[in-house]
């Protein structure tokens, strides 16, 4: 597996990495969805997707395929963070979930990139350009339209996105530190992650009282090839989720990687009016949508201009634009 040759990808890299995280994000806002209507135990779930990632991986090394290094205590130490903000973010989603429609949903977490913006600001890494940081505004103002016409406002869902919105700010970046400072590949720091996740992650179901209700209704469940079908899907799609996410993060910067997931919302949306049903179109939805998507295509067209004026240099979007 490559660990610095990922920091220096090539510029097709660098897409492919972008499109499949951005495809892989999408897919499993409505995975998650599905599977959480027949079956709400979200942090066990959760805990499901860890325990399948790090089995994956560790079996994976043993027969050879891939070339992630063993465990060690003390990188282990300095990703313990990363794991904690990364849990804390899917929990508060899947939390979200529950009660806020996909589209209002979505629109909530496109607000990681402004927060990304300001987290990079207030410590101390200096002033984005001009044209990245109207960019990420006009995109929260796209946001920030577009829930106003959110007539089935549930102040529980919205807290719970935006609590999501402040532990993926953070782990995104110190993903990004750790790839880049430590020369960690996507799959090490994916496996260090569900590694470092289960005990944190087991403690918090048996201490919210999930287990042992939810293995119980898990093996009652068992009998449905449908729902088999579902979590056998959310339990791979989380795997390719996480190594895409984390590939994205780490070729390209923790606040590209927001945006991608700024742009998928867009398709996230329209599938969640269509496919789901239950939200009111309102002129608000649309305009907002369409201000969000404009900021994302000039945020594009910002970075290719900045990639374009300055020679080739081994730098992320937080060490160029300083998020």
């Amino acid at each position: 597996m490559e660990n610095r040759s990922e920091a220096e990808a090539s510029p097709y890299k660098s897409l492919v990495a972008a499109v499949s995280y951005g495809i892989a994000s999408m897919a499993m806002v409505f995975i998650n969805k599905a599977i959480l209507m027949q079956y709400g135990h979200s942090m066990t779930l959760l805990t499901l997707q860890q325990l399948a990632t790090a089995l994956l991986i560790h079996f994976g090394r043993q027969m050879g395929y891939t070339r992630a290094r063993g465990v060690d205590m003390q990188t282990a130490k300095k990703l313990l963070p990363v794991s904690l903000f990364y849990n804390a973010n899917v929990a508060f989603a899947l939390a979200s979930l529950k009660g806020v429609n996909i589209p209002m949903y979505i629109a909530i977490k496109r607000l990681t990139p402004l927060a990304v913006l300001i987290a990079g600001f207030s410590s101390g890494k200096g002033k984005p350009t001009t044209q990245v940081t109207l960019s990420v505004l006009l995109i929260a103002a796209g946001v920030i339209i577009a829930a106003l016409g959110d007539f089935s406002f549930d102040l529980w869902g919205y807290g719970m996105a935006l609590t999501s919105v402040f532990f993926q700010t953070m782990y995104l970046v110190l993903v990004e530190r750790s790839g880049a400072e430590d020369g960690l590949s996507s799959i090490e720091i994916m496996f260090y992650n569900s590694f470092l996740s289960l005990p944190f992650l087991i403690f918090l179901i048996i201490a919210t009282g999930e287990f042992p209700n939810s293995l119980a209704l898990l093996f009652a469940k068992s009998n449905s090839l449908s729902f088999l079908v579902i979590l056998v899907i959310s339990l791979v799609m989380g795997i390719v989720l996480n190594f895409t996410m984390f590939l994205c993060t780490i070729v390209n910067s923790a606040l590209t990687t927001t945006i991608v997931g700024v742009l998928k919302g867009v398709g996230s949306t329209t599938l969640g009016f269509v496919v789901l049903g239950g939200v009111e179109v309102h002129a608000l939805n649309v305009t907002g949508l369409v201000i969000n998507t404009t900021g994302g295509v000039w945020y594009s067209y910002a970075k290719y201009q900045q990639k374009m004026s300055k020679p080739p240099r081994q730098v992320s979007d937080v060490e160029a634009h300083h998020k």
